[in-house]
């Protein structure tokens, strides 16, 4: 039987002091297969991880955007679509912290779910940060506290991807936020702006503009939708449009000031040059995401990382070193939870039975 555990993703950087906490560790755990990763790719590939499993995905992505776009939704549609359909509904109002109460429970369930597959499965789940020290061995530093050593002949790098970081733009997940804060704010904000018209942003920008915020996106590129078909892409615009988000197209963001309560946005036309400051209460910087891939003590074992911070793997998903291998965002493709559940169910395949496959078509 193929045994796995699983090292929930982490930022820990190589410390010289690790040899004396690992004095303090328990004895090695050996593996046939150990994954560093527990979302999508992860938990499919030995059925896999944080304090709670799933990945971005499960718990600050797909499933609770979607939740808060199906109730927004909703919401909306009581507000300004039932009448004219002749349903009297009366005054609609806004519960908040219920709709994110109502988000968290789909979350909750989900993940608590993979969890029971994981005990079902008898998979080790070790909490903590995972970092390679040798092609056989991974450091765990356990968010309990302590260290602990796992041995593996198997190592499936997991570990996803995380928002890409702006110049002139420092996070706090109040103001600031990236998609994870725009899944919890604590009411709604009178103006948002979303920096990157992809469609995390559009879709997070839709669910609070849908819910009362003047929503204003600001894109760099001359249509929104990040490689989207043209024509797909001016039509979503049209509806969002209708919803009532504001576009800024061909525009460039320069900076950001945050002054009596507010943010303040510069930007700038990406041709013309025009100057403007643009005011919210929130703003969303939504301009990608890039692989997880610091802290995995990758110099150690020799592997290393292109300017995107991306693995780069070869035949059966390998990396340079050929027992270890990467899947899902943290390697080359698109960033797609359906692709690294593939990935990961391939690389399993491939190394009980040195046979496995993935139609990316």
């Amino acid at each position: 039987m193929l045994r796995s555990i699983v090292a929930p993703r982490a930022a820990v950087r190589a410390s010289p002091a690790w040899q004396l906490a690992r004095a303090y560790s328990s004895s090695t755990k050996e593996y046939d297969t150990v994954v560093i990763g527990g979302g999508p790719g992860g938990y499919t590939a030995c059925i896999e991880k944080r304090d709670t499993l799933g990945g971005t995905c499960l718990n600050v992505g797909c499933i609770p955007s979607k939740a808060l776009l199906h109730n927004s939704h909703l919401f909306h549609e009581a507000q300004h679509g039932f009448a004219k359909r002749g349903i009297d509904v009366g005054q609609v109002k806004l519960n908040l912290p219920q709709l994110l109460a109502d988000k968290d429970k789909a979350v909750s369930g989900l993940t608590r779910g993979i969890e029971m597959l994981f005990k079902k499965n008898k998979v080790d789940w070790i909490k903590g940060s995972g970092q390679l020290k040798s092609p056989t061995e991974i450091e765990v530093a356990l968010n309990a506290g302590g260290v602990e050593q796992v041995a593996a002949k198997n190592i499936i790098i997991a570990t996803g991807s995380e928002p890409s970081p702006f110049p002139g733009f420092e996070i706090d997940e109040k103001q600031i936020i990236t998609s994870t804060g725009a899944l919890a704010l604590e009411k709604v904000p009178e103006k948002m702006i979303v920096i990157g018209g992809g469609v995390i942003g559009l879709e997070l920008g839709s669910v609070w503009s849908r819910l009362g915020s003047q929503v204003t996106v600001v894109e760099y590129l001359p249509a929104i939708g990040a490689g989207m078909d043209a024509e797909l892409a001016k039509t979503f615009q049209r509806s969002l449009a209708k919803q009532g988000i504001k576009f800024k197209t061909s525009t460039k963001v320069v900076g950001s000031e945050k002054q009596n309560g507010k943010v303040l946005v510069a930007v700038e036309g990406a041709k013309s040059g025009k100057q403007e400051t643009l005011e919210a209460d929130v703003v969303l910087v939504s301009v990608g995401r890039r692989p997880y891939t610091e802290g995995l003590g990758l110099e150690n074992v020799g592997i290393s990382v292109d300017k995107r911070s991306c693995i780069q793997m070869a035949d059966e998903f390998r990396t340079a070193v050929s027992n270890i291998r990467v899947i899902g965002d943290a390697t080359v493709g698109p960033m797609l939870a359906h692709k690294a559940e593939e990935e990961g169910i391939a690389a399993v395949e491939y190394i009980t039975n040195g046979h496995g496959h993935v139609n990316y078509n």
